[in-house]
């Protein structure tokens, strides 16, 4: 939990169950051999396994070796090798029965729910029966275990709680900081929109409006001059008009269709302008699809780019636009009958012009998360489908 202040209490938690249970196993067998007993040999060999099996299994827990369903298996090994090696210590030395506090934690840790309180029971009724053969059974004997489990039980179930709230509140400090972003998002991509506005307001007043009045004066130079001026003229008129045509479908570009009614609709007035302006049929079959803002820019761009480069370039006869929801994505197809072309020639820019609209149409997918696949081959056409996420942390609430 990298953002939670209670991050560093677990830590210590964690090494001071390792302390104290590996103190615990260390005080048995020192103990063992300060009362020279007879089986201090066999203390000090089962002491050390307890340990090391015990270091080992934490070490596979925290490297992430022990993982999903392989690694709740190894988890139940682990706790019955360590309480096997547990009870033949405390069979073979009273002080074994220590390790059965720390052991307790384990079980809660380990086996969550049923398991880890019948692990306690189990070990209890164990270390009662073990304490009164070695030193008869009396009352502490007996409370003392029972004691020691249930204050183990109170601790364990306050951690639980005490972590169950700190993964809570690192959920919504995620949530939190993962909203922040979007809205950030949102802010960049509305200024860039307005940006984008502002430009095109500009060119149209300026750029577009000065080469609209050159082509009106060279149409009236035109009439009034004698060949061969004339046709120096018209040449200059008609390059005046190819660069307004362009202008005029760069302010376009700039500045999509209003989106108040959803890309659905916008792309149906986009089919309809088109085919009205090229003279060819752009049929369009559009779902109402509830989208981000971003989103549906970045779509309406795709699919402008697409279109336009299909009535420019590929001389096609026919354009299909589609829009659809699938299981968690939303996708735009434009297909069209034109000449098509080589798709790694252009991506690798051998077309120049070409391959900066597919960069561009490429990159704004990526910003999203998204996908592009572009089917073309020379004579047969093309096909633009983008793949974008529903939801997606880059995404921005409309």
């Amino acid at each position: 939990m990298p953002h939670s202040t209670l991050a560093p209490v677990f830590i210590g938690l964690h090494f001071g169950l390792h302390a104290l249970l590996i103190g615990l196993a260390g005080f048995a067998v020192v103990r063992a051999f300060v009362a020279s007993s007879p089986v201090a040999a066999w203390t000090l060999v089962v002491g050390v396994a307890f340990v090391a099996v015990y270091l080992a299994g934490a070490w596979a827990a925290r490297s992430g070796r022990a993982a999903g369903s392989s690694g709740r298996t190894f988890a139940v090994v682990w706790v019955a090798a360590l309480t096997l090696l547990w009870a033949v210590l405390t069979w073979l030395t009273p002080e074994g029965a220590y390790l059965v506090f720390p052991l307790f934690f384990l079980y809660l840790h380990v086996l969550p729910g049923a398991g880890g309180v019948a692990a306690i029971v189990v070990t209890t009724a164990f270390s009662i029966l073990a304490l009164g053969l070695h030193l008869r059974f009396s009352v502490g004997g007996v409370i003392g275990p029972l004691v020691g489990a249930g204050v183990a039980l109170l601790i364990g179930l306050a951690y639980r709680a005490l972590r169950r709230e700190a993964e809570e509140r690192e959920r919504l400090l995620t949530e939190l900081i993962r909203t922040r972003q979007q809205l950030a998002e949102t802010e960049r991509e509305q200024g860039a929109l307005a940006e984008r506005a502002r430009l095109a307001r500009e060119i149209h007043d300026t750029v577009a409006q000065g080469l609209s009045s050159i082509q009106m004066l060279l149409r009236a130079a035109e009439r009034d001059t004698p060949e061969p001026g004339a046709g120096y003229l018209k040449l200059a008129r008609e390059t005046a008009a190819d660069s307004l045509s362009d202008t005029r479908q760069i302010i376009r570009e700039l500045t999509p269709a209003r989106l108040d009614d959803g890309l659905a609709a916008a792309l149906r007035r986009l089919g309809q302008e088109q085919s009205d302006r090229a003279s060819l049929p752009v049929e369009v079959a559009a779902e109402h699809v509830d989208l981000p803002m971003v989103t549906q820019t970045a779509l309406l761009r795709i699919a402008q780019g697409s279109v336009s480069n299909a009535i420019r370039h590929a001389d096609a006869t026919w354009i299909v636009v589609e829009l659809a929801r699938e299981d968690d994505a939303v996708s735009l197809v434009v297909r069209d009958n034109g000449q098509g072309f080589d798709v790694s020639s252009a991506v690798a820019g051998s077309h120049e012009a070409d391959s900066f609209g597919l960069q561009a149409m490429r990159e704004r997918v990526e910003q999203l998360d998204g996908a592009l696949a572009i089917i073309s081959v020379p004579g047969d056409g093309t096909t633009i489908t983008a793949r974008l996420p529903l939801s997606t942390e880059r995404g921005a609430s409309s």
